[in-house]
């Protein structure tokens, strides 16, 4: 809880909008590399569905 005799006021660059942080890492290098990752992990995740049905089709042919 703030301490009540302390006051604080807002000043009008503090009401504007939010600036967004200046980042350290290159945006469009950063950028590339997420999406590489994203497209791995796509394929990835369709290879593994794709053996898990590969399984159950298999599985029920024994039937």
């Amino acid at each position: 809880m703030a301490d009540p005799t302390t006051v604080t006021t807002v000043t009008a660059d503090a009401a504007a909008a939010p600036v967004a942080p200046k980042t350290v890492d290159a945006g469009k290098w950063a950028n590339r590399r997420v999406g590489i990752r994203v497209l791995i992990y796509m394929v990835a995740t369709h290879a593994f569905a794709g053996f898990i049905m590969l399984l159950f089709e298999l599985g029920n042919r024994n039937k």
